[in-house]
């Protein structure tokens, strides 16, 4: 038999060399972040603000310190320094936060990991939501840039961005390895051009270095607190994106990302943003559209070309984001079972989710057409991220101290100090609640009910259906004593399970209503592991369930939450010596699987309406044979009914 392919080492390129991914990872995970000059600054200054920031020296120089305060405490620190490192075998983001914190909680600290897991999810939530709002907001405020070139060109605008939304998601089956090829180096020409740009802006009005003092931040915060506290709310809009660094950690590990991020991207960042509060105190008229002036006015088309093609980039950053955390969120319980492809053969985080791509899309294209400006969106932005990232930091501050041991002083002053930053910065986010702030938190609430609900539901019909399946062990013995009676047919039956405690409605039904079994039955249960992959060497559990010459094996086939069950080629692994001297005969096997009609029962284990929600969210469950790898000609399909 040809020996199985094995999985390239995750700490290995697999021949893609170190520099390929840092520029893959420029493609892929710095857009978001790293289009933020195009509406930063004139948003935070933007007269037709509720609060607005007056535009005067003193307020110039204390944002711009903020600003590069805030990327120096929240990304470099935080993220790139220390969140980064609480990774799940390779995976990063919220939903590898809490599988290590559903993986270190036992004894007296379970209840605070209980909590501190639905406080993650509703995290999770809260980053699609934020992946819904980033497309439009990107590609909007590049779109609109027009404007500087030809006021009359307004009419376009809309339409172009709708154009250019459906187009990038279209892309997205291509995968992030294709995407991040094309996309790096054009983020990198990106980046380059931000530098050069800010350096144009700094060398009109050079005292704007002064800004780099932490002393004009804590003056612009203290001082003027008035102004400074409904600015952070804006400020927040400097750092969207730095969630997905993390979230994107699966794609192409922690080290690429943390060195794009040290020697390219923050620099020319904080370049650009010094350069464009340059330009402001040397004319407050340039705050309108200070990124674009920055330039001269022979290039600011292909500026604009530029910029349009970085905001389609940025919102590659969390859409792959999104892919990477419904991924997780699914094998973890809390969302069915999604149709997956994985598009590398090298970096195997590197994932198309179908499903949510377009539910992204039709949600992205919604709030194109409702809010009609980027200035509008602006408001409902911040929101998300700075709750995502709260969120995160108190995660990441209890695996700090279960897992690593981190002295509590530390925690206390260290960890402090984040929250104190980070809540307020929340706090400020809630001053826009009612100009577009609550729409990030209403799809947070809707997408967090949706996955405590399914987690609900699954315990009650995996309930309900154990209690139908019966032991399986009393089962088989029943079988070896011919009960029921059946005759036996040659080759080989697969039937899926849940566990190996029960016997799988597909095999009751085949024995009872047919009165005939197969020579060999594999009573296959699949297990959903806390880590992203799982070796060859462990894939397999075999159990004779106590009589090692019935032909009857229960097989446990393990994957990662990253991987796709292929359950022919996991069945591949079993010796003979595992299956009482036999070799299993896959080729023509046939393989059984038992399906569930939900219905919405009278028992009180839910709210009627979460019973009718679960019921609708089931009918996305990606089609099980499909999701197995198992053979359409050899698969048979037996249903049964359950009430929720």
């Amino acid at each position: 038999m040809e020996a199985p392919p094995q999985r390239p080492r995750r700490t290995s390129a697999g021949g893609v060399t170190r520099l390929a991914l840092v520029v893959g990872a420029l493609g892929i995970v710095f857009g978001d972040i790293g289009t933020s000059p195009i509406y930063a600054l004139q948003t935070i200054f933007n007269p037709a603000d509720p609060h607005p920031v007056p535009v005067s020296t003193e307020n110039v120089f204390g944002v711009i310190s903020v600003v590069f305060w805030s990327l120096m405490i929240i990304v470099t620190i935080f993220y790139v320094a220390f969140a980064m490192r609480a990774d799940n075998d390779g995976e990063g983001g919220i939903m590898a936060l809490i599988t290590l914190i559903r993986r270190h909680s036992d004894g007296r600290g379970r209840r605070a990991g209980i909590i501190l897991a639905a406080l993650g999810i509703f995290g999770a939530a809260l980053f699609l939501g934020d992946s819904m709002i980033t497309p439009a907001i990107s590609v909007l405020s590049a779109v609109e840039g027009v404007k500087t070139v030809n006021p009359d060109l307004e009419t376009i605008i809309i339409p172009v961005t709708a154009v250019i939304i459906v187009l990038l998601f279209a892309f997205q089956r291509k995968g992030t390895a294709v995407i991040g090829r094309w996309f790096g180096p054009i983020m990198i020409v990106w980046f380059c051009t931000l530098a050069v740009l800010g350096i144009g802006g700094i060398s009109r009005n050079p005292e704007i270095l002064k800004a780099l003092s932490p002393t004009y931040a804590i003056d612009f915060m203290f001082g003027h607190f008035d102004i400074a506290f409904f600015a952070m709310a804006a400020v927040i809009l400097t750092f969207t994106g730095a969630e997905a660094l993390y979230a994107d950690m699966g794609h192409f590990g922690r080290k690429p990302i943390s060195r794009a991020w040290i020697f390219m991207v923050f620099p020319a960042l904080l370049l650009n943003y010094m350069g464009q509060g340059a330009l402001i105190l040397e004319d407050t008229g340039n705050v309108a559209g200070s990124f674009f002036l920055l330039a001269p006015e022979w290039s600011r088309i292909p500026l604009l070309l530029l910029a349009g093609t970085a905001t389609v980039i940025a919102s590659q950053a969390v859409i792959s984001g999104a892919f990477s955390v419904a991924s997780q969120a699914s094998e973890l319980g809390y969302l069915p079972r999604l149709r997956i492809a994985h598009t590398s053969e090298h970096q195997y985080g590197q994932i198309y989710v179908p499903w949510i791509n377009w539910l992204l899309m039709v949600s992205v294209l919604v709030l194109v057409f409702a809010f009609r400006t980027s200035e509008a969106l602006a408001f409902a932005y911040g929101m998300a991220v700075i709750g995502t990232i709260t969120i995160v930091t108190l995660l990441f501050l209890y695996i700090a101290h279960v897992r690593w041991k981190t002295p509590t002083w530390v925690l206390i002053v260290g960890g402090g100090l984040l929250l104190v930053i980070n809540l307020t910065f929340l706090a400020a986010s809630t001053t826009k609640i009612i100009h577009g702030a609550w729409l990030p938190l209403l799809i947070g609430v809707i997408a967090f009910i949706v996955m405590i609900t399914w987690q609900r539901g699954r315990e009650v019909v995996s309930a309900e259906r154990e209690r139908r399946e019966g032991p399986l062990r009393e089962f088989v013995d029943k079988l070896r004593r011919g009960e029921p009676k059946c005759a036996q047919v040659p080759g080989t039956g697969v039937f899926l399970g849940r566990g190996k405690d029960t016997a799988p409605l597909a095999l009751r039904a085949a024995l009872e209503l047919n009165h005939a079994r197969y020579a060999h039955i594999v009573v296959l249960s699949v297990e959903t592991q806390p880590v992203p992959w799982v070796p060859d060497a462990e894939r397999i559990v075999v159990d004779d369930l106590g009589h090692d010459n019935d032909a009857v094996l229960h097989v446990t086939a393990r994957f990662g939450y990253a991987e796709t069950p292929d359950v022919p080629r996991a069945l591949r692994l079993v010796r003979a010596d595992q299956s009482e001297g036999r070799r299993l005969r896959l080729d023509k096997a046939t393989y059984f699987l038992s399906t569930i009609q939900l219905r919405a029962g009278t028992e009180r284990t839910m709210a009627t309406w979460r019973k009718h929600l679960f019921i609708a969210t089931s009918h996305i469950t990606s089609d099980a044979a499909e999701h197995f790898q198992l053979p359409r000609d050899r698969t048979i399909i037996v249903g049964s009914h359950i009430e929720v």
